[in-house]
């Protein structure tokens, strides 16, 4: 059979329990069989990263900054529990935030809709696309514990002799302190980044941050966002006819519960990490969500937007059968595959994605599905058949 000939490797980083069982699923029965896959690949499992002292997933960001564009498993972020169950030496931080610090940029998460899943949301009739800031924030904090009787200070060094401003006195109370940042310069590409999606999109864009609290911080990306806009976008957002509107988060979420659906949603690196999960399970389950990272200099990351699943690697490593979907993995692929044919002009590449999620959606819709899909999906006629990881892979790969 011909198979599909790729000119630029794609980045492809390899990731941790039940979804690194899924990525090489993905690979060996929807990938392989059509496409001479190129890949530069990098280990970013736990035990890869504890083993190169987590270089290895700084490797993996500057190879996309070299190669363009990416493929993302979902890893492990480890907390304590993990240290022990992994021997690790440290707590390494999220290798989401180490490659988002080093390619900056937004990261758009958009639900993948299925006719016969209805939203939990009566009134959302069109697709949420959430727009997160993948800079700073409390990604990149720093973070101690303080003892009674502790003082604790922000101090910022200047030539001009700086500050240093009061923050607590632990006079009562061992505590805990949290210093995080943001640059102008990011919080400027996240502005620009959302703007030009959603004139690319023809969909409003609204932003959210709580400046009438974080009166300096929220505040900072409310003015840059409000100056980008006057100055470079306002005109063509007129134009084409779509609104660009600011409010406070605790409002935007009221307003989103009882909108329409249909808009771009801004929102800081950790309120997009939280919303985009909460838009993904209303509009059907985690699993379901695309998402894609895009760098201010056109490079492109794609990934799963959900966890390792946990629970479900467990019963694997028992001999136990699983029900994982493994939509969002497989559209990562294929989003990847859709941007590197784009870039490369490679009409087949492109064709392949599209084939390969219309065979995904096909079965979905013909009622062959894992089982997180199974109590909220109903269409007239159709008989629902719940499968397991491997069974759904072999449903799509047959359509295919």
């Amino acid at each position: 059979m011909h198979k599909i000939q790729m000119k630029t490797p794609l980045v492809e980083m390899d990731g941790d329990e039940m979804t690194r069982v899924i990525w090489q699923l993905v690979k060996d029965k929807l990938i392989l069989p059509y496409v001479d896959l190129k890949t530069e690949y990098y280990d970013l499992g736990l035990e890869n990263r504890e083993k190169t002292l987590d270089q290895v997933t700084v490797d993996s960001a500057i190879a996309t900054l070299r190669l363009g564009v990416a493929v993302k498993c979902a890893t492990i972020t480890p907390n304590a529990q993990r240290v022990s169950e992994y021997n690790l030496s440290k707590m390494w931080k999220s290798p989401n935030g180490t490659i988002r610090a080093i390619l900056d940029g937004t990261v758009f998460r958009a639900p993948v809709l299925a006719k016969g899943i209805t939203p939990l949301v009566p009134t959302w009739t069109q697709p949420i696309v959430v727009a997160r800031h993948a800079y700073g924030d409390i990604y990149r904090d720093v973070e101690a514990r303080a003892k009674k009787g502790d003082k604790a200070y922000l101090l910022i060094e200047s030539e001009e002799g700086g500050q240093k401003i009061n923050l607590f006195e632990f006079a009562d109370s061992d505590g805990v302190v949290l210093e995080q940042y943001n640059t102008d310069n990011s919080i400027s590409d996240f502005a620009r980044s959302c703007f030009n999606f959603a004139i690319s999109q023809k969909k409003d864009l609204w932003f959210s941050t709580k400046d009438t609290i974080s009166k300096t911080y929220d505040h900072r990306f409310k003015d840059i966002f409000q100056e980008i806009y006057d100055i470079e976008f306002k005109a063509k957002f007129e134009e084409i006819g779509i609104e660009y509107f600011y409010t406070l988060i605790d409002d935007a979420v009221a307003r989103i519960m009882r909108s329409k659906g249909g808009m771009i949603w801004a929102l800081k690196n950790y309120d997009g990490d939280v919303l985009s999960d909460m838009v993904a399970t209303v509009f059907g389950s985690l699993a379901m969500m695309t998402s894609v990272l895009v760098s201010p200099q056109g490079n492109y990351e794609y990934e799963a937007a959900h966890g390792t699943v946990t629970r479900h690697y467990y019963k694997h490593l028992k001999g136990e059968e699983t029900s994982t979907n493994p939509v969002a993995t497989i559209f990562a692929w294929t989003g990847a595959f859709r941007k590197r044919g784009e870039l490369d002009s490679l009409p087949e590449l492109i064709a392949f994605a599209d084939k390969l999620e219309k065979a995904v959606m096909d079965t979905i819709e013909n009622g062959e599905m894992t089982k997180d899909l199974i109590g909220i999906f109903y269409r007239d006629g159709v008989k629902v058949k719940a499968l397991n990881t491997v069974e759904f892979f072999d449903a799509v790969s047959n359509r295919m």
